[in-house]
């Protein structure tokens, strides 16, 4: 064949492929394999606000149960009519899932109640929203409740998603707004919080009474229980008899019924006046409410007898506000987490009130205030309500294979009003978490005016108060330097010296100079914050700690590095260089980031520090502190780490990495992952030669200076008794340091160390 002639063969072959792409293109789509709807819309009209998906139902795990939607203010459900795995798909992925595994229909999660918002939903599987897949429209169906839609999604998250699986209270809002105690004893309204008064409504431009016929102590839990308090009281009826019979009042709510373990009064039956009928009550007078208020409301003039007793045994950990966060329960001596398997709103009641809260507004799944490290104790918790400690109610103990940190349960608890925001406010943010701290005080006058705090000794732990009292969440930074803009005119300077430990309610709480004590008193210098709804949670792995340590004898001219570094101690400044040799105690760390932000260097890029001799920057001047200890705390050794670099060493299935020191990328740890220190990398070590044989306590402590915001400082150290003697070393008993209960950390600190291999 000529050349020519195969030119022509190949044009001729190109033209034909052009002529078929071109008649597929103006082929017609194949009608969908799903059977369509006779009144199927082309799609909804477009949602203004992002639409709320939420699973509900029983029994359930945290990624399966019935459809529910939230729409017009009202949740609904989804029939199950042309239901189909790529709708579950969009739905799972509405829930932060990666994907469906499957869906169920006929309503196996049990009915739901209210409207069946959506029926004959066909999704192509690539919709952002369910609202956005083809439907009958919103509201419109022929289904009952027995066709109730559910799905199943896989245990997977969307990295980043942070809308985990919230169980809320469903009662309906439009029956009561509002609900008040209203104190009639004069001393009594002065006080915060308003323990004891008239139940009152919320009623149209006012408030409206319940009346008191048929009212039980079981009405009074509730509505103690909405209100932060863990417990009811009796009330002195005769008193208020005489002052309500002179009182005109507007009865609402009739014939109240409650369980007793609801978490709201309207979840309870009861009758309601019409709209223009306030008919006098039946049992003559309104209804009068007495609660308990749990310890950490109690007046601080109160006697000891009459403050209750807080549990010993259940904590809350990694909450951004009081009154909420990941339930851990105390076992022997150590602390675990409950998985949230049939997790629901009467078990995290059960734990709020035994915490000296009232009952539960929220109960959360799926590690939504960060993940545990410690075992996990509890599986299918099933409390009624009633129970006095979650110990008392049902549950499954967990095998290795039910249960990942993953799935920890957490709750979120009504508690009572105190007020503590109306006495501090933040002025020249950029937005409502930042700004200059302005406080409320006395001036020179001894008239109540809004004025500023020193900064000079304004750390973290103060900023937490502030935060926390501020209803912000958590303190992301604390500023002795304010250049924020002078939006409110205050500038006077009333508080310094003011110091925290990080566990009050407000500022208030705090020690401080009794009389104005500031060096730099200019506006400019006055106390800041940033706060924040989430903050990284760091903690080490205390069992890779134990296992890998070990003791090398490392010649000095391979230390010269480490020396630059400042890792070794200070006698080895007079060792005769390069001869000799130091001994180090080496070993692992692996530290992970539990909590629900990245955590980063405080300090930007611009100022990190390039270290020539191991090839990195550092971002941190001090990341972590090595110490050993002897019997009565005295440092014997210790340790310099600054970060050389914070990155993702690995991370949890699931988790993808974002940080890597190489090319001077981005530094820190992401959610779900973790940065290694193998114990042969240098400076991973504490420098021992000087140290004499005996018994000791190793500590390491993460982010000592509180330089980053985290959830929880208490785990940040880890101890392990520690066996020396002369040639060999043993660790025992390594451990986060809130870890154990207070009785086995005393136990700890008496430790009388090893003969041998074996504990003595």
């Amino acid at each position: 064949m000529s050349a020519l002639t195969g030119h022509r063969h190949l044009a001729l072959l190109f033209f034909l492929v052009l002529c078929c792409l071109r008649c597929l293109a103006q082929t017609p789509t194949p009608p969908t394999t799903l059977r369509p709807s006779p009144s199927s819309s082309p799609s909804p009209r477009p949602q203004t606000e992002k639409l709320k998906v939420r699973l509900a139902g029983f029994p359930r795990k945290h990624n399966e149960g019935r459809v529910e939607l939230f729409y017009k203010g009202e949740w609904g459900t989804i029939c199950d009519d042309d239901f189909s795995i790529s709708n579950a798909n969009v739905l799972c992925r509405q829930l932060g899932f990666v994907e469906a595994t499957g869906w169920t229909h006929s309503a196996k999660y049990g009915q739901g109640q209210g409207k069946i918002w959506l029926d004959n939903v066909q999704c192509g599987g690539g919709e952002q929203s369910v609202g956005a897949c083809k439907s009958r429209g919103w509201g419109n169906s022929d289904c009952t409740h027995d066709e109730d839609a559910g799905v199943v999604c896989k245990d997977e998250r969307i990295p980043g998603f942070v809308d985990a699986n919230v169980i809320e209270a469903h009662v309906d809002e439009n029956k009561l707004e509002e609900v008040r105690l209203r104190p009639v004893v004069a001393a009594a309204k002065k006080r915060l919080p308003v323990t004891e008064g008239v139940l009152e409504v919320k009623y149209k431009d006012g408030w409206a009474q319940v009346c008191a016929a048929g009212w039980t102590v079981k009405n009074t839990r509730v509505v103690c229980g909405m209100l932060g308090f863990p417990h009811e009281r009796k009330v002195n009826k005769n008193f208020y008899r005489l002052f309500l019979e002179r009182q005109k009042n507007v009865y609402r709510v009739h014939s109240v019924a409650c369980t007793g373990t609801e978490v709201h009064l309207a979840a309870c039956s009861m009758e309601f006046n019409g709209p223009n009928n306030t008919a006098s009550c039946r049992g003559g007078s309104p209804v009068v409410v007495s609660c308990a208020p749990g310890a950490l409301f109690m007046p601080q003039h109160a006697s000891l007898k009459m403050k209750p007793k807080t549990s010993s045994n259940v904590r809350l950990k990694g909450g951004a506000h009081l009154g909420e966060g990941r339930v851990e329960v105390l076992r022997g001596s150590e602390w675990g987490s409950v998985c949230d398997d049939r997790w629901n709103l009467q078990s995290a009641s059960v734990v709020c009130r035994e915490l000296g809260f009232g009952s539960a507004k929220e109960a959360m799944t799926g590690g939504r205030m960060g993940q545990g490290v410690g075992p996990i104790y509890m599986n299918e918790v099933k409390c009624s309500g009633h129970e006095r400690s979650i110990w008392n109610c049902p549950f499954k103990n967990i095998t290795s294979e039910d249960c990942q940190h993953t799935e920890d349960a957490a709750v979120r608890c009504n508690v009572p009003y105190m007020g503590l925001e109306n006495s501090i406010r933040l002025g020249g943010g950029r937005t409502r978490y930042e700004g200059r701290v302005e406080v409320l005080g006395t001036d020179a006058n001894g008239t109540q005016a809004w004025g500023l705090i020193c900064g000079e000794t304004w750390t973290t732990k103060e900023a937490i108060v502030a935060c926390r009292q501020l209803g912000l969440g958590y303190a992301n930074q604390a500023n002795q330097e304010t250049w924020y803009w002078d939006s409110s005119n205050v500038t006077e300077m009333i508080l310094s010296g003011v110091k925290c430990t990080g566990n009050e309610m407000s500022l208030t709480q705090c020690q401080r100079h009794k009389t104005l004590n500031c060096q730099k008193a200019a506006a400019k210098f006055a106390a800041g914050v940033i706060c924040s709804e989430t903050a990284s949670d760091l903690v080490l792995n205390a069992t890779l700690v134990q296992q890998s340590v070990y003791i090398e004898d490392r010649p000095l001219h391979m230390l010269y590095c480490a020396a630059e570094e400042d890792c070794l101690s200070k006698s080895a400044a007079k060792a005769n260089w390069p001869y000799g040799h130091r001994r180090l105690l080496r070993f692992s760390s692996q530290i992970h980031n539990i909590g629900r932000a990245d955590f980063k260097p405080k300090a930007g890029r611009h100022s990190w520090v390039w270290h020539a001799c191991h090839g990195h920057y550092h971002s941190m001047d001090i990341f972590t502190h090595y110490d050993l200890l002897n019997a009565n705390g005295t440092k014997v050794a210790e340790g310099h780490k600054a970060s050389f670099c914070l990155e993702d060493s690995d991370c949890q299935e699931g988790v993808s990495k974002r940080y890597e020191c190489a090319n001077f990328g981005d530094q820190g740890i992401t959610v779900g992952c973790w940065d290694m220190y193998r114990h042969d990398i240098d400076c991973q070590w504490i420098d021992i030669t000087d140290v004499k044989p005996g018994n000791y306590i190793m500590q390491v402590v993460i982010n000592p200076n509180l330089e980053v915001a985290e959830s929880d400082f208490t785990n940040n150290a880890m101890k392990c008794n520690c066996k020396y003697d002369g040639h060999r070393i043993w660790f025992h008993n390594c451990h986060v340091g809130d870890a154990f209960s207070e009785e086995a950390e005393r136990r700890f600190e008496k430790y009388p160390g090893q003969l041998n291999n074996q504990i003595s």
